[in-house]
């Protein structure tokens, strides 16, 4: 049986973490880069949770990393995600 599309709902489910993931894989490049990776563990409402994986899971710079661009990428490209948080 074919799914319903409704006009104007957002599908929550793996719509969405499919497009977080998506998100993720934009910035990937610069954190590896940094001998880092992130992971998107979960989603809760409108917060994602990642996990900051290598370098970048003890670096001193992390929280301006998962803001400046973990945060920015994903809320560019899903709006209904409010804030990203650190697990």
């Amino acid at each position: 049986m074919a799914r319903e599309v409704v006009p104007g709902v957002e599908d929550t489910g793996m719509a969405l973490r499919t497009r977080v993931d998506a998100a993720l894989d934009q910035v990937r490049p610069m954190i590896a880069a940094d001998g880092g990776d992130v992971w998107l563990i979960k989603i809760e409402g409108p917060i994602a949770f990642v996990q900051m994986l290598g370098a970048c899971g003890g670096c001193a710079m992390s929280t301006e990393t998962l803001k400046g661009a973990i945060e920015a990428s994903i809320v560019a490209a899903c709006p209904e995600i409010e804030r990203v948080e650190q697990i």
